[in-house]
């Protein structure tokens, strides 16, 4: 069973504070500075297509991949609304699959943070450099150690709409840096107006940006350049979410 069987339902709701569309025209302004020009892109972790969809909608050729069947139907259903055709695969990151190599592959809204064991990033990062083309980009962010430790850490934090509500506590593990997610979700039944009760725990891993170098040059990629969240300036001591930028090394 998914992690995200249920959050599917509300997970759009519940993401419309999530800078989106700023990071749909911060992904187009690295695409200049490193001078390419995707056609075809990868979406590892596409969710219900919040950055798939944008794109598809630009022009671009999507693939959105995601390990959760729930979150890939919510994303058809709205392609289908769109008239948009992206293929959708049902893959864990860990171990996807592509038909042939793509231009450009993307890993938005800590995604990459999920995979908890450092091997299984390893090899993450090692299908992103099989299946892009040459000097093809890897565009990927991750919530950092400073947001864990000093954001997230064993805070609460809550939310209410007209029919919906949720509640989400933090445990920050210092040691395995492991935080712990446990949601609450409260939906209202539109047919009989009573509130259903579901709750989920999900895992995300704090890696440094040191480590993340470290297993980029493992897996044969080249690192190209590392950014707080939205700019093109190196990260702070107090950034929140870094970006990171590869490319397939060509050897």
């Amino acid at each position: 069973m998914s992690i995200y069987e249920n959050f599917a339902e509300v997970y759009d709701t519940f993401m419309e504070n999530i800078p989106y569309e700023e990071w749909l025209i911060y992904i187009e302004k690295i695409w200049a500075k490193f001078n390419i020009k995707p056609k075809l892109i990868a979406d590892l972790g596409c969710g219900t297509g919040n950055i798939t969809i944008p794109l598809a909608k630009k022009g671009y050729e999507l693939i959105g991949i995601d390990n959760s069947f729930q979150m890939l139907a919510k994303a058809r259903e709205k392609s289908i609304k769109e008239n948009l055709n992206i293929l959708y695969l049902e893959q864990d990151m860990r171990e996807f699959e592509l038909y042939g190599t793509v231009d450009c592959i993307i890993s938005i809204c800590d995604s990459i943070n999920y995979i908890l064991e450092e091997n299984e990033l390893l090899q993450v990062f090692k299908w992103v450099n099989n299946y892009l083309e040459p000097k093809g980009l890897f565009i990927f962010d991750i919530n950092t150690v400073y947001k864990f430790e000093n954001i997230l850490s064993n805070n609460s934090f809550s939310q209410t709409t007209e029919n919906s509500a949720y509640t989400l506590e933090n445990y920050f593990d210092n040691e395995e840096m492991i935080n712990e997610f446990y949601t609450n979700f409260f939906i209202e039944d539109e047919k009989t107006n009573l509130y259903h009760r579901f709750e989920e725990i999900h895992y995300e891993k704090a890696y440094s940006i040191k480590k993340i170098k470290e297993l980029i040059k493992k897996s044969g990629l080249e690192l190209l350049a590392v950014y707080d969240e939205l700019t093109f300036n190196e990260p702070k001591e107090d950034s929140q979410r870094v970006f990171f930028i590869a490319c397939e090394n060509g050897k």
